[in-house]
């Protein structure tokens, strides 16, 4: 996602907005807003009917039953698959990644660079990644505005694009959030926008989206296919505040941006990993999620679509039924939403907003039932607390919280706004996570002695390029263990295997091998690019036999110390200072 960045300390806001160039943009604003939010609402209902028919209709039509729990694997698999092909292939990469929240600054997309976005966005969101469709939605709006002054004038200057780009980001969002203003405080907090210069981008766009928000109530009418907006239309009644809310508030604040950090460390540690073959770890992690949501369906009972999508269409049914929701089973939800929440963003392409207010109204009902807590503080504080931790923009996630709840949001206000500023404030203060990419390199190790007797020094790119890829290949063996191990750990569980059954407690098993075999080989293939003096060819080969290896403790011949290099007086190794050959296939 793309937000505009301000303008440039040398333009006069003042001057702008009474030249007739201004005048000209506002009218253009307003007919931004239609074209653009009938698109934003066209692709808001080909992402809900494609969830619908896969997730719904498909499972129907070709079984005969209701979806199994089984179904979304080949589908998140698939999703990782087109997806990962759009990023990779496609101009623009599909968009800012989402796993370090709103991106501020930079130029609007090209048309070129929309065409991968839509596709990237309309993979992840259709086919079960838990991601929501703020983020596409805006940088589409705002390259359609930049588009749009192109089209008028080409060589227009830098402010017009800022102003019509985010004239079109506004038309594209604050509909989906259910209120303009709502959009405004959101891409206007994430942009940093502020003095006259808010006014100056703030009215065009403001404009726009109220055009916008006319065209969403027309085409919801004309089309009954709904309004797409965020809403909840059963609200538990709240009560005053009290001290013990203050005091859970905090708390609140707390677990959320503990919750938060872990996310985005998780979603930040898995990047480099993804960077490296794209196409298969993402299909990899397409997989986790579906297996995820498939052990969620068997465990409780409940669809798996509430692990799955962004959660903007499970949360009023969780809000609505929050009593028929048993403590564990918020539990199991929270834990399954948090990890797909993290692997979504790590190579997935949406935004980061609704997955958090899940969460977030999911830890609230779970804290419902403390003492002195209601139900409507709880969500209220739990999707407050959850966007500032994830978003870092605190008005916007105390407007999130305290507008969705309607008229009761008032009264929770105060206990939202501890909760937020709680959370804010961890997560400001609580280190960066994920690799450390400015972090100073440790020196290498020392070279080798090479042919004329020098040894190469310490600190040398291709050393410290050699310790880069070590340290990543020994992060990738530690997750495959740590995956394979804890599919291990849930099949040797006897309530799982008593609700699952004995077919699918193997099915766990079996797919834990996978992982740990992996694990297994790359291990191995170290052990082999370890070997003293091995040639390249048998660095890449798939098998090496090299039963008597220095590096094999015991290993040395009769008469020569274990471990010691070993001379060959063989005429096709004269000249080979004591490197053993290996078979390699």
């Amino acid at each position: 996602m793309s937000v505009p960045a301000p303008s440039s300390p040398d333009t006069d806001p003042v001057a702008v907005m009474r030249s007739k160039p201004y005048i000209a943009a506002l009218i253009l604003a307003a007919l931004l807003g239609v074209p653009v939010s009938i698109l934003a609402y066209g692709f808001l209902a080909v992402v809900a009917a494609l969830q619908q028919f896969i997730f719904a209709g498909l499972p129907q039509a070709i079984l005969g039953s209701p979806t199994p729990a089984w179904w979304p694997v080949p589908w998140l698999m698939l999703c990782g698959l087109l997806t990962a092909s759009t990023i990779r292939f496609l101009p623009g990469t599909g968009g800012h990644s989402p796993a370090r929240g709103f991106a501020t600054g930079g130029a609007p997309p090209t048309g070129r660079e929309l065409v991968g976005i839509v596709l990237a966005a309309l993979t992840t969101l259709s086919l079960g990644a838990v991601l929501g469709p703020e983020a596409p939605l805006i940088a589409i709006g705002g390259g359609l505005g930049a588009l749009a002054v192109h089209l008028v004038k080409k060589d227009a200057p830098p402010m017009a694009l800022t102003i019509m780009a985010s004239a079109g980001s506004f038309a594209a969002i604050s509909t989906l959030l259910g209120s303009p203003v709502l959009g405004a405080f959101l891409i206007m907090e994430a942009a940093g926008i502020g003095g006259m210069t808010l006014s100056l981008v703030a009215l065009p766009g403001l404009l726009a989206s109220g055009i916008g928000a006319l065209v969403f109530v027309g085409l919801d009418g004309w089309t009954g296919l709904g309004s797409f907006s965020l809403a909840l239309p059963s609200v538990p009644p709240a009560e005053p505040p009290t001290v013990a809310m203050l005091g859970w508030a905090a708390l609140i604040g707390v677990v959320c941006a503990l919750l938060g950090w872990v996310i985005r460390w998780g979603a930040l540690s898995l990047r480099p990993v993804v960077h490296r073959n794209r196409i298969l770890v993402t299909t990899t992690l397409g997989a986790l999620i579906g297996m995820t949501a498939m052990a969620y369906q068997v465990i409780t009972g409940r669809t798996s679509t509430q692990v799955l999508f962004s959660g903007q269409e499970a949360l009023p049914e969780l809000v609505g039924n929050a009593a028929d929701y048993a403590l564990p089973v918020l539990a199991l939800l929270i834990v399954c939403k948090t990890l797909v929440y993290a692997l979504s963003l790590s190579a997935f392409r949406g935004g980061p907003v609704f997955p958090s207010m899940f969460i977030g109204a999911a830890l609230g009902i779970a804290a419902s039932g403390l003492p002195g807590m209601t139900l409507s503080a709880g969500i209220g504080m739990g999707m407050g607390a959850m966007c500032a931790a994830m978003l870092r923009l605190p008005l916007t996630s105390t407007l999130l919280a305290t507008l969705l709840l309607g008229v009761d949001g008032v009264a929770v206000t105060p206990q939202v706004v501890v909760a937020v500023a709680v959370a804010f404030v961890i997560i400001t203060v609580l280190p960066v996570p994920g690799p450390k990419e400015s972090r100073p390199k440790e020196p290498g190790p020392p070279g080798d002695v090479g042919a004329t007797g020098r040894r190469a020094p310490r600190n040398t790119p291709s050393t410290m390029a050699a310790s880069g890829r070590s340290a990543a290949r020994d992060h990738r063996i530690a997750w495959l263990f740590i995956i394979g191990s804890s599919l291990f750990a849930l099949g040797a569980v006897p309530l799982y295997a008593e609700a699952v059954g004995p077919r699918w407690a193997g099915l766990t098993f079996f797919v834990g091998s996978v992982f740990f075999t992996n694990a297994a080989y790359l291990q191995y293939r170290e052990a082999v690019g370890a070997l003293p003096g091995g040639s390249a060819a048998v660095r890449r080969s798939s098998w090496v036999w090299a039963p008597r290896s220095a590096a094999r403790p015991g290993s040395g011949r009769r008469g020569t110390p274990s471990g010691s290099p070993v001379r060959s007086n063989s005429p096709a190794r004269s000249g080979s200072t004591g490197v053993r050959r290996t078979r390699c296939w």
